[in-house]
Parts: C-alpha cells; sequence; structure tokens
C-alpha cells in the first residue's frame, strides 16, 4: 500500500469512524492506509483532560474513550481525537520543521563570500560553479536557490541568478473527497448498468437523485439534496459531513414520516454518486419496521456526474442564494426549509412553466407536502 501523509479530509473521516465505534482494520480500508498509521496518528495527536490515572484501556485501540460504556463518572484521564486538532498539530509540526536553515553560522559566511566571489565579481554560471563544488558544498543547487530566495545569503540577491523566475510556483494538489473503493462489495449489483437495466424492466419507476453539496472544506456540515427527476422538486437536509450514519437517519426519519406505502413508492429508485456518506445502502433500502429490503439504490461509474445531471443543475439555485465558499456550520433547519421552498417554487420551462412544488402537490397532495415541509 502507497505511504500517504493523512490530510484535513481523511482526519475528518477518521473522527467520525471513531465515533461510530468502526473496526481499525475497517477504518485503515476506508483511508486506504495501513492499520499501523491510523494506532500512531490517533496516539500522537489525541487530546485529553487534566486527569492523571491512565486507564489502561487506552493504551490499545481505539486508543480513546469515545464509546467507552464507563465514561460517565469516570475519574481517571479521557481521551479524544478531533479532527481539527490533530491537523492543526500536523501543521504546526511541519511548520517547525521547515524553519531555518540546515547551516551552522561559520558554514553561511564561509559559502556567503565564495558566492559572492564567483557569481558577482567573475560572473561564472551557477551550473559551472557548482561543478567544481558538488563534492564540498553540502546542499544542492535546488537548495541553493532557495536559502538565497529567504535571503540566508545577504550578497546575493534573485536578481543574480538566471532561473530564479523561470518557473510558475507549483499549483497545490486538490484534495479529492472521500469514495467507495470501485471493486467494493458495497457497490455490488448496484452499478450504473445494474440501473439501466432496471430501468429497462420498470420504465415507470419513480427516480429520485442524491448527493451532497459542501460549504467551505473545513465545514463540519454540508447540505444532503434529493431529487426527484419527474417533478424537478429537490429536498434539502443539514447533516454531518462524510457521515453514513447521517445520510440513514435522513431516510429512517422519511419512512417514519410518510409510511411504508408511500416511501417505498416515492423512494423506488434511488440514484447517486460514491462518496463516502452513501456507503450503507443496505440500511438505506431496508424498512424500519421488517428490515426487508423496500426501494433500491444504485450508484453512477466514477467521475460521471452527468448520469445524474438532473441534480447537479439543480444545484445551480442553492449556488445563487449561498455562493461557493461560504460556510454551512452557521446554517440553520429553519435557513434550509426557507432555501427549498424558494427553490421549489421557481417556475420551469421543462415544466410547462409551473413549479416543481405545483407538480409535487399535484401529484402526491398538501398532507405528504406538508410532512415534507413543502
Amino acid at each position: 500500500m502507497q505511504k500517504t501523509r493523512l490530510t484535513i479530509e481523511k482526519r475528518l473521516l477518521l473522527d467520525a469512524l471513531l465515533k461510530e465505534n468502526y473496526r481499525l482494520k475497517d477504518i485503515a480500508k476506508a483511508l486506504n492506509v495501513e492499520p499501523s498509521t491510523i494506532s500512531r496518528e490517533i496516539k500522537k495527536r489525541r487530546t485529553s483532560n487534566s486527569g492523571t490515572i491512565i486507564c489502561e484501556k487506552t493504551n490499545r485501540y481505539p486508543f480513546i474513550c469515545y464509546n467507552c460504556e464507563k465514561k460517565t463518572g469516570c475519574k481517571k484521564k479521557k481521551f479524544y481525537y478531533s479532527y481539527k486538532a490533530a491537523q492543526k498539530d500536523y501543521e504546526d509540526t511541519l511548520k517547525l520543521s521547515r524553519i531555518g536553515i540546515d547551516m551552522d553560522p561559520d558554514e553561511v559566511e564561509y559559502w556567503n563570500d565564495y558566492f559572492l566571489d564567483k557569481i558577482k565579481n567573475k560572473n561564472q554560471p551557477i551550473l559551472h560553479m557548482f561543478k567544481e563544488i558538488e563534492d564540498s558544498f553540502p546542499r544542492s543547487i535546488q537548495t541553493f536557490y532557495k536559502y538565497v530566495h529567504k535571503g540566508y545569503f545577504t550578497s546575493i540577491n534573485d536578481e543574480m541568478l538566471p532561473r530564479s523566475f523561470s518557473y510558475k510556483p507549483r499549483k497545490k494538489k486538490k484534495e479529492n473527497p472521500m469514495t467507495i473503493p470501485a471493486n467494493s462489495e458495497i457497490k455490488a449489483r448496484r452499478l450504473f448498468s445494474d440501473y439501466k437495466n432496471y430501468m429497462l424492466e420498470h420504465p415507470n419507476a419513480n427516480v429520485v437523485q442524491m448527493d451532497t453539496v459542501i460549504g467551505k472544506f473545513e465545514d463540519k456540515n454540508c447540505i444532503l439534496t434529493l431529487y426527484f427527476t419527474n417533478e424537478k422538486l429537490m429536498l434539502m437536509f443539514l447533516i454531518k459531513k462524510y457521515n453514513p450514519s447521517e445520510v440513514v437517519k435522513v431516510f429512517k426519519q422519511l419512512q417514519k414520516e410518510l409510511g411504508e406505502e408511500k416511501f417505498k413508492e416515492m423512494f423506488e429508485v434511488i440514484l447517486t454518486d460514491n462518496g463516502w456518506e452513501f456507503s450503507r445502502p443496505k440500511d438505506i433500502e431496508s424498512s424500519i419496521f421488517t428490515k426487508e429490503k423496500i426501494i433500491n439504490l444504485f450508484y453512477t461509474d466514477s467521475y460521471s456526474s452527468w448520469q445524474k445531471g438532473g441534480i447537479e443543475r439543480n444545484h445551480e439555485f442553492i449556488r445563487y442564494i449561498i455562493p461557493k465558499g461560504i460556510t454551512f456550520d452557521k446554517l440553520t433547519k429553519k435557513n434550509i426549509v426557507d432555501m427549498i421552498n424558494h427553490i421549489n417554487n421557481v417556475q420551469r420551462k421543462s415544466l410547462n412553466y409551473q413549479t416543481p412544488f405545483a407538480v409535487f402537490n399535484l401529484k402526491y397532495g398538501e398532507e405528504i407536502s406538508s410532512k415534507l415541509h413543502l
């Protein structure tokens, strides 16, 4: 397995999975790292209270007190894991490791005089000069450029270096959200090809597309969206980001509000992407009463958002109200309800200039609309 550093996104997912009491090997698989990496991360970056007595349980996985049955009333030292605190500790450690220069003052003074003579006075090319001293100069030519740029060699500046402005700044690699692996058992018989086969056999099935919308990258919350493709109507729910339990909770609540038969009719087919928050399809599909499968969930192909283009286009209405980069952590349930009612009352040309709410209300009735806060 390739060795990679844990990003803030992976730490956020680790935090959520620890609270859900996932096993070590399952967390490692979800984050695509070794189990030892997870163990070191938790032990190294966990936080604690001011207690002095160490509990023996914290010396083994999960190394924290989230799901300990004796946590309430326990007088021993308590340990917790916070993705924000862990990321800050990592960034501080990284920053400290890169402060300063790996040379003592005498070395800096010696090489400062040497380079001044060769570059400024004799105009000698950098590559020629390094060829002469490659065995004695303790750093690479790239490090030399960096030292000059940071001002460690006071008698030399960037303008004396012919290639110091030749390259654009390196772009930061964009972090990809955590996704369900392509070969995961979770997706067995739930692929997009299975969806197409199901729709050939059930052409009149109600299809609901599902997705999430994210505000700022570091937000704890996101918006779960459900889009009824026939009525162009969208439901929205404020949930914890990358948390499968939050999505399951929404569907269980919808079952309670609508009743099993109406829920089964309205959500017969759900089409979503491969986001980790959708990694518990069996819990979404099953009845809260009989535990039997009553609806069908399918996944789009990787990097194929166009396969659920309806909900992707409808997200533009959210961005009209909340532009990208605005935090979702300050939103309330009332904000979400107001937003969906505003969006669902915009006339659509594809509905013969009717609103999604009017079409949905005509089909399912005012009682169902009221239960969904429409």
